[in-house]
């Protein structure tokens, strides 16, 4: 079982690591559903831990349908986040029917050489999640899907998932499941969903807040839960 934990400045990362997660989201404006860190910021954490780190790709929060200037700033954060030797990117891109937006999906993949990538939640806003998951399946390079099952919490869209990890199996993809998860219904989830890798923000931060820091006993009980069903 992988925990992936969001984290948005170098000591979240550091508390992260330390407190046991096997990877690393690393975000800005986390309020905002989470933007590209600065320069600085992806330096520093890799500079402060050793575990892998995925970058967010996103220029806005406005939504996930990009503009040529927005794609083309994509691009070169991409390209700095392969010079400052993080392991992935997370990235996604819709076009105004809520379809996925395959031109500018294919611009992102070719500049992401042997990073891993993460298609994130856009996947939850898409008006056809089967067929967003036949097109994603096309696409070797990514490596999971970052879903809430198309709801607000993950628990609410926990069939979803459960179909999703169904339809992922034997196959190069992992459902990465977020959104609304704590540490009293993780295992019941997991245990009903089949997930094998989830991740965490504010459900491991000092009273569940999304801006607080990451709580060491909350990571422990997680952790516990966690280790309960290897």
């Amino acid at each position: 079982m992988k925990l992936e934990v969001i984290s948005t400045c170098v000591q979240d990362a550091i508390d992260a690591e330390q407190f046991g997660a096997n990877r690393i989201e690393l975000v800005t404006g986390i309020k905002e559903g989470g933007v590209t860190p600065s320069f600085g910021t992806i330096r520093q954490v890799m500079q402060h831990v050793t575990i892998p780190v995925h970058v967010m790709i996103r220029p806005h929060s406005r939504s996930f349908c990009y503009s040529e200037t927005d794609v083309e700033t994509m691009i070169e954060d991409i390209k700095m986040v392969k010079d400052l030797g993080a392991q992935g990117v997370v990235f996604g891109a819709l076009t105004n029917q809520k379809e996925i937006d395959v031109k500018i999906l294919e611009r992102l993949i070719s500049v992401s050489g042997s990073l891993q990538i993460t298609f994130h939640r856009a996947f939850d806003e898409t008006n056809d999640m089967s067929e967003a998951l036949r097109i994603i399946k096309q696409y070797r390079s990514i490596t999971r899907i970052l879903t809430s099952g198309g709801r607000n919490s993950v628990l609410d869209g926990k069939e979803r998932v459960q179909e999703l990890v169904k339809q992922t199996i034997d196959t190069h993809l992992t459902i990465l499941a977020g959104s609304g998860l704590t540490i009293e219904t993780v295992k019941e989830f997991i245990a009903n969903t089949g997930v094998q890798e989830v991740h965490f923000g504010s459900g491991v931060r000092c009273n569940g807040q999304s801006l607080e820091q990451i709580e060491k006993k909350k990571m422990s009980l997680l952790l516990k839960q966690l280790q309960d069903l290897s």
